[in-house]
């Protein structure tokens, strides 16, 4: 099994409403930046390359639930998990919690549809990457459950932890 990639940023105030709390749009980029870290620190993956050779992704959607506000310069950790690719899709999970891990501030998932970025169009992801997303896929989270059925296991996760410390 993989270890499930993280890291932390600091809430910056220009990403922030007049409350001081992370604007809604603006968790989107946090989570995508992250996972593009992290693809390069954990995995030494550089999209460029990807992009040179002809492959891109566009977005065929995004699921997201706000369950705590992530605040004017608070450290957060995200951590970043491909669920499942197939030849024509990967499917990511991003999640963000306070620095110490122990509150959930808000859970993403994506599908990417990889383009050739030559022509503009649906593309197939080549043998060579199948290999190497299937080797990275996490498969401690079930992929066909929905994002309400899996922010209900993360937040007894989280409770049992809060229990264990107290």
């Amino acid at each position: 099994m993989t270890k499930t990639p993280s890291s932390s940023y600091i809430i910056r105030f220009n990403d922030c409403d007049l409350l001081g709390h992370l604007n809604n749009s603006r968790y989107l980029d946090y989570f995508m930046n992250a996972r593009e870290d992290h693809l390069r620190d954990f995995y030494q993956v550089d999209l460029t390359s990807y992009f040179n050779h002809g492959l891109g992704w566009v977005v065929g959607g995004h699921e997201i639930a706000y369950i705590k506000p992530a605040l004017y310069n608070e450290v957060v950790c995200i951590q970043s998990s491909l669920l499942y690719a197939d030849s024509e899709l990967l499917f990511l999970e991003t999640i963000m919690m306070n620095k110490s891990q122990s509150h959930l501030k808000a859970i993403m998932r994506t599908k990417l549809i990889p383009i050739s970025t030559q022509t503009g169009k649906k593309s197939q992801h080549p043998s060579d990457f199948m290999n190497w997303a299937k080797s990275i896929e996490n498969k401690a989270i079930n992929h066909e459950e929905n994002l309400q059925v899996r922010l209900k296991h993360l937040l007894s996760t989280f409770k049992a932890k809060s229990n264990l410390a107290t």
